[in-house]
């Protein structure tokens, strides 16, 4: 029964991991998910999967196990009462909620938009605890016997003494025939991973135009979770002037002033320098604009932050455009004429709405890095 029931359990998570699929790219462009996210998992809408239940009828109305009836007659289904338009008891069709964890949706991720993994190109100062069990040994606690080897050091002990009968094959372990597994600890160094979230705030980037990136981000995270055992999330907002802040307040923040982005990478560099500046940590500096700038020479000094402290020391650098009704876009323009096509870690995308998402992740995630 417990096999069948794991078998069955086994059966539904795969239906639910193809319903999932089937619908990726409308969680994605929607949105859905996004406040359903916990420590670990997330809880899904899917309102496609009919779940089997019992259905009791009113006594005494017929139907099977009730009244005479001849073998072999044919069992059809009722006639369903009612007429359209009419309001009815039944219950309509539910959405289940099912969860995922972090992983789970990674992979599904990974393997609808053929995103290759990642080589980490470092490994952090610091290291995580592992525990393998080695060896075996005559002492130990009891949560640690190893009743196989226990068994047959009592059996080799009997055989030797002369005390197995074959015909009676019981054998008794005594205090010295106790065996218990041993551990070793050995200590691991962890690939760690910091992202490093910038957006311009000013007055021109509304309420769409953060909902862009806050889904796209929120994607971003479930990928690159999912190749490192430590991820840091940093955010950085800017208008005239750049700030670190947190999450709530990233996505949340409105100014009214100018754009000055080299405050913004000018900032990123600072932290890179002084919080990640050893060289063995993976560092993903993303970037979201309308594309407005205040001037050229400030996106002169971008392009040399850029060149020379950003890209230097990061695994890859994302600047997404989002398309914005008071943004000029002249930005990404002028990072293409700087860069061409000869910086690899540099990597463009335009987002003009939710449908454009999915692309502009396979842009971001797409090259392994």
């Amino acid at each position: 029964m417990a096999q069948k029931i794991d078998s069955d359990h086994s059966r539904f998570r795969q239906i639910v991991r193809g319903k999932i699929k089937d619908n990726l790219r409308r969680f994605i462009t929607k949105g859905e998910i996004l406040g359903k996210k916990g420590k670990d998992v997330v809880a899904i809408p899917l309102p496609q999967i009919q779940i089997p239940r019992f259905q009791y009828g009113h006594k005494d109305t017929g139907g099977v196990g009730q009244g005479e009836g001849e073998v072999g007659t044919v069992l059809q289904p009722g006639d369903v009462e009612g007429e359209a338009g009419q309001a009815g008891s039944d219950p309509s069709e539910h959405v289940l909620e099912v969860e995922v964890t972090i992983e789970e949706l990674a992979q599904i991720l990974g393997e609808e938009l053929e995103l290759p993994r990642i080589e980490p190109r470092g490994k952090h100062r610091l290291e995580s605890e592992k525990t393998r069990y080695t060896g075996i040994h005559r002492v130990g606690p009891e949560s640690l016997r190893h009743f196989k080897r226990t068994f047959k050091a009592a059996l080799k002990r009997q055989i030797a003494s002369g005390l197995y009968d074959p015909n009676n094959p019981v054998v008794i372990p005594i205090r010295e025939d106790r065996r218990y597994r041993s551990w070793k600890v050995s200590w691991l160094p962890e690939s760690n991973a910091a992202i490093i979230y910038m957006m311009d705030v000013s007055g021109s980037m509304g309420d769409e135009q953060k909902e862009l990136v806050r889904i796209e981000s929120f994607w971003l995270d479930t990928w690159l979770q999912s190749q490192y055992q430590g991820l840091e999330v940093r955010y950085i907002t800017h208008d005239a002037a750049a700030r670190e802040v947190d999450r709530h307040t990233f996505f949340h923040t409105r100014e009214s002033g100018g754009t000055m982005i080299s405050s913004a990478y000018q900032l990123c560099a600072e932290i890179i320098a002084n919080d990640y500046g050893s060289g063995e940590w993976n560092i993903y500096p993303f970037h979201f604009s309308d594309g407005d700038n205040w001037s050229s020479d400030d996106t002169k000094t971008c392009i040399e932050l850029l060149r020379t402290k950003i890209l230097p020391a990061s695994n890859q650098f994302g600047y997404g455009q989002v398309e914005s009704p008071y943004g000029s876009g002249q930005f990404i323009k002028d990072l293409r004429e700087a860069f061409g096509d000869q910086e690899e870690k540099l990597v463009l995308s335009e987002i003009a709405d939710h449908e454009a998402i999915v692309q502009s992740i396979r842009d971001f995630l797409g090259k392994g890095r």
